[in-house]
């Protein structure tokens, strides 16, 4: 039993490391634009340069991980991450076209490397109980990656100079490259076609979006990414000029991770709150998340913003377990659990592409961050008011 775990543990490293360097490096291209003059909202733009290649290459990741051994994807993945850090050392940093090239790297080794994650799990468990436990630990390794890496890795981000954040976001992705080598290698299935695969994908995508409940559940756990992605971006330009502290503080990226934190809790709490079987009652929470970011433009008391980020993110984890919970429930029935996580990445980092469009060209035309949040904040609402109308459709 032991010797089987080993793997699995490498795995959880692997996962946590890499996952911890995504987040820390949106807070060192963060630092690199305010230092070459750049304006806050240019943060929005760079970030879709991450969500595109979700977009392009969704129909494609998922059967490159199953062609090829797992374990060398992961590998592939970490190397085209490391490569799109290694890229700042040499590039013109004060090119916005250079930093959004660097972050798009950063994004092709991330979608590569999502699928390749997941699809191992059953190669190195031998049951669904152990397959079960798997999960939920990854799950957990990625959401403490998530919270220190932007908690901890934006304050190491803003203590330091960018070359040497840099070096350390590279050395996090080449340790977590060195623990894939204690996964064994396992071959992968030779014989798929990617035009096949590709086609079957789009195929897969509509058979989920005709079925009220899949649907519902892509839209609204999509909302929530989009406003999510948006957030991070705005409150990290809002926290400085609303709460009246130095951008270069780690107090910055501190705050900001209580987000996570709320998340958390609300996650853990969703399926007391929201059973299964009234799943679209999660839409309340909806709401609550909306009239929350609608208040932080008058917010300038640190306490008030922790108070409401918490709260903004609570409500966030609440409103999408039950759909995501929903979907995945639905969709391994339906297409298999795989396909239903890379239609879900699709449509999650289309919206998030297109709200963070959207956040820039606000601010591109003059409009402030606290009206960029609100805009925001009236996006997802629009999504809200949509999801109320389709669930008359679902039958439960």
């Amino acid at each position: 039993m032991n010797i089987r775990l080993k793997p699995l543990q490498a795995l959880y490293f692997t996962q946590f490391l890499s996952a911890f360097a995504d987040n820390m490096i949106l807070f060192v291209i963060a630092n690199l634009l305010r230092e070459n003059g750049f304006s806050p909202a240019m943060l929005a733009l760079v970030s879709i340069s991450f969500f595109l290649p979700y977009v392009f290459l969704a129909p494609l990741v998922g059967p490159f991980a199953d062609k090829h051994a797992k374990s060398i994807v992961l590998v592939i993945g970490n190397l085209i991450k490391a490569l799109g850090v290694v890229l700042l050392f040499f590039i013109d940093q004060s090119s916005i076209i250079m930093l959004m090239l660097c972050y798009f790297t950063v994004g092709v080794g991330a979608v590569v490397y999502s699928p390749a994650k997941y699809g191992i799990l059953p190669e190195l468990t031998r049951n669904e109980d152990e397959l079960f436990h798997a999960n939920a630990r990854i799950e957990a390794y990625t959401i403490f990656a998530i919270l220190t890496g932007i908690g901890g890795g934006g304050a190491i981000a803003n203590m330091t100079a960018p070359f040497i954040s840099s070096g350390i976001c590279l050395l996090i992705y080449l340790l977590s490259l060195g623990m894939t080598f204690f996964i064994p290698r396992m071959r992968g299935n030779s014989s798929i076609r990617y035009g096949a695969e590709a086609r079957r994908f789009f195929i897969d995508f509509q058979h989920l979006m005709n079925r009220p409940e899949t649907s519902f559940a892509l839209i609204g756990t999509g909302a929530f990414w989009m406003s999510s992605a948006v957030l991070r971006v705005a409150v990290l330009a809002w926290i400085p000029l609303a709460l009246g502290i130095n951008p270069e503080s780690f107090s910055v990226s501190l705050i900001l991770a209580t987000t996570s934190i709320g998340i958390i809790a609300g996650a853990f709490l969703a399926p007391k709150l929201i059973p299964l079987s009234h799943f679209t009652r999660s839409l309340t929470y909806g709401f609550g998340m909306f009239l929350i970011i609608v208040l932080f433009p008058w917010v300038s008391v640190t306490f008030i913003a922790i108070c409401l980020l918490l709260l903004v993110g609570f409500m966030g984890g609440v409103f999408i377990i039950p759909m995501n919970t929903v979907l995945q429930d639905e969709g391994k029935r339906m297409v298999g659990s795989g396909k239903t996580i890379a239609i879900q990445n699709f449509i999650e980092n289309l919206l998030m592409a297109v709200g963070s469009g959207i956040y820039y060209l606000i601010t591109y035309i003059g409009i402030s961050i606290s009206g960029a949040i609100v805009g925001q904040g009236l996006l997802l609402l629009g999504f809200l008011l949509y999801l109320v109308k389709y669930r008359r459709r679902i039958v439960r």
